[in-house]
This record gives structure tokens, C-alpha cells and sequence, in this order.
């Protein structure tokens, strides 16, 4: 009997703590924590990684970092414009990195080109990928 009304007392402790902390989460709303973000590489970090994958000239170079700056730069005033919903952003997104590459292409040699598109199928910018209830997100094929 005593061990039933302990047991009791516990389940009411337990329901009331409780039934209070998720009343007061209700009534707080959410705020992310401030802990680092994922930072994008800059453009002479990402010159640096297509030169020591592609071998690019120093020609190439010069011809190449100013797409990779102004690309940056859209992505960075994209990314600070509260007007646009962050599905248009994602979708405005993937356009600038497209006429990125599709500018950068003509530039390098057709060996560099096949390196510059396997380089791109293994890390796909999965980031500017927009999944709606009409897309959903594909699980990849079970091996």
C-alpha cells in the first residue's frame, strides 16, 4: 500500500514538472543559438582547390578569380535580402553558381572540363537545391 501511494506521488511529481515545462516552452518562442554557422569557401580558397585539382595556369587564374568575386559577392547580397523567401533565394542561388561554371568552362582545356564536372558530381551544392511538396528531396538508390 505505501509502495503504491509513493508510486503515485512520483507519477503526480513527474506530471506536474511536467505538464509546467512544456507550458512555459509554449510560451517561449524559438530563437536559434548563436553557435557557428557553416562559412563558405572564399574565392582564393576555392582558386586554390580548382588549381590544385585542375592544374589551371596562371593565366586561367587571373581569368577565373573574377568570376569566383563577383559570384561571392551575389551570393553575399542575396543572402542579406529579406525580401526575397528563402526558397527564391535558393533558386536565384543555383543561377548564379550555373552562369558561374557556364562562364568558367570556356576557359579551361577539355581534360580540365571533364575534372571540373567530376569535381562538381562529387560535391553537388546541395544547399541551392529547392525541395517543395511538389519536389521532395530523392533518397539515394539502396546499394
Amino acid at each position: 500500500m505505501i509502495k503504491n501511494l509513493v508510486h503515485s506521488a512520483v507519477m503526480l511529481a513527474v506530471l506536474v514538472t511536467g505538464g509546467t515545462l512544456c507550458a512555459q516552452m509554449s510560451q517561449t518562442p524559438y530563437q536559434p543559438s548563436p553557435g557557428p554557422r557553416a562559412v563558405p569557401p572564399s574565392p582564393e580558397q576555392r582558386l586554390q582547390r580548382m588549381t590544385q585539382q585542375l592544374g589551371l595556369t596562371d593565366a586561367q587564374q587571373q581569368q577565373i578569380k573574377p568570376l569566383l568575386e563577383s559570384e561571392s559577392q551575389q551570393m553575399q547580397a542575396l543572402q542579406q535580402d529579406a525580401s526575397i523567401s528563402q526558397p527564391d533565394k535558393w533558386t536565384k542561388m543555383k543561377q548564379i553558381r550555373q552562369s558561374t561554371t557556364d562562364q568558367i568552362k570556356p576557359i579551361l582545356t577539355s581534360d580540365q572540363q571533364k575534372k571540373f564536372d567530376e569535381m562538381q558530381a562529387q560535391h553537388p551544392h546541395k544547399s541551392f537545391q529547392v525541395h517543395t511538396t511538389d519536389n521532395p528531396p530523392q533518397s539515394p538508390p539502396k546499394q
